[in-house]
Formats: C-alpha cells, structure tokens, sequence
C-alpha cells in the first residue's frame, strides 16, 4: 500500500480534475469508489479549511490510507461572501449546479459590483491527524446569464478576465491553468518529493519501527504546511 493516496472525495467532476492534475505525479491515486460505500464526512465546518480537513481525516481514518481532500467554493464581493461554504448547496441539501447559479444570479440582479473568486483548499491527512494543507485563489466576475458547457457547479456564470471567457468555455487543461484548483494542485505537485518523505514517516508511525528508517524531512517545510493534528 505504499505510495497510495485517496481522493477524498465523491464529485465525479472534481474527481476526474484532480485525477487529470496528477496524473504524472509518482503516486498510486485511488477514489472512495475504489473501497465501497462508507458514511459521509460531515462538512460543518466555517471555513474551507476545516471542510477539507475533516472530509480528509475522517476517510484516512477509515481506510487507514492517506487521503487528499479538497474544499472549494465561489466568494462574491458583494453577498459577503457567500455562498462560500455553503457553494455546493446554496440553493438546498439536492440542488443541482444549475438550481445554485439560478439562485445567485437571481440574488445578482442590479448589483453592478460583479467581482468574484473562486478558493479551493487542499488537505492531506494520515490516519493518526497530522495534515498539510495548500490553497489556490482565481479572481474574476459573475456575468448576468449563463455561457459554456463545460466544467461544472458555477463554471458557466464565472468569467475569467484573464482567459476572457467564462469557465464552462475552456477546456480541461486551459481551466486547470487559471482555477483555484489547479493552482493548488500545482504547489501540491511541484513538493510531491517531500510529500512523499513525509508521509512515509507518518505512516511509518502505524507500523512496527524499522531499524534501517534514516529518512528525515526538513521541518521547516512541515511547519510550513502544517494545518491540523
């Protein structure tokens, strides 16, 4: 089971993104779906933090695997923020993405502060608590109507200025260059070596000691990254 870590998540959508992102990193990637039904994480936490974290720590704990979860959602100026939080049911526990763009394009009407941005907070747990964390931030607007097919959850009513169309216009690889995501997937994977040093040790602490273990990380870096536990 070396080198294995878990998408802690069940959205198709975010999953096949985050898959896409890692896939030439040297770990073995693997969903919820690969393990069976298990209970859901409760997501109550206030910030995207906390969300990302008890979604990782709860389902490292059960499968004994670390696990990688990500926590994101659209922040409008003027709404104060919201949804935030609450992006992925702002309009009800089963809204679909098109009830919630409803929902904030109607709750938009004549405001001209448009300005918007998307945040996704990544964090990886090992089954005893420890977690590292990374953060990727996309500033844009909301625009009045929908515009694009692809992507999902608000895609088609953000609009990036810097690619002069909304999300659900770009491809896969030109939305992961600009997305909060994608940005925090790519700190995740330019320190994929030291991740990996650090998780062997945490993992290694579950297990019986081995005698010849002379792999030590800089615990500057850990410190650096360190979120909860």
């Amino acid at each position: 089971m070396e080198n294995i870590i878990v998408l802690a998540t069940g959205n198709k959508n975010k999953l096949e993104e985050i898959r896409n992102l890692l896939k030439d990193t040297p770990v073995a990637i693997r969903s919820l779906a690969d393990f069976g039904p298990m209970p859901e994480a409760i997501e109550d936490g206030e910030t995207f933090d906390d969300n990302a974290y008890k979604k990782a720590i709860h389902y490292s704990k059960m499968l004994g695997l670390p696990c990688l979860a990500d926590d994101s959602g659209l922040v409008v100026e003027a709404l104060d923020g919201r949804p935030g939080v609450y992006s992925a049911r702002y309009a009800g526990e089963k809204a679909s993405d098109w009830d919630n763009c409803e929902k904030l394009l109607k709750e938009m009407e004549g405001v001209t502060d448009r300005k918007a941005s998307f945040v996704c907070v990544l964090s990886l747990a090992t089954p005893k608590g420890p977690a590292l964390t990374w953060e990727g931030k996309c500033n844009g607007e909301i625009i009045t109507e929908r515009k694009g097919e692809s992507g999902f959850g608000y895609d088609p009513i953000f609009f990036s200025p810097e690619a002069g169309k909304t999300f659900a216009e770009l491809s896969m690889e030109e939305k992961a260059s600009l997305s909060h995501r994608g940005k925090a997937l790519e700190e995740f994977v330019s320190e994929i070596d030291k991740i990996q040093i650090w998780l062997k040790q945490r993992m290694d602490e579950i297990k019986p000691p081995k005698p010849d273990h002379t792999e030590f990380l800089d615990n500057d870096w850990s410190q650096e990254r360190w979120s909860k536990g």
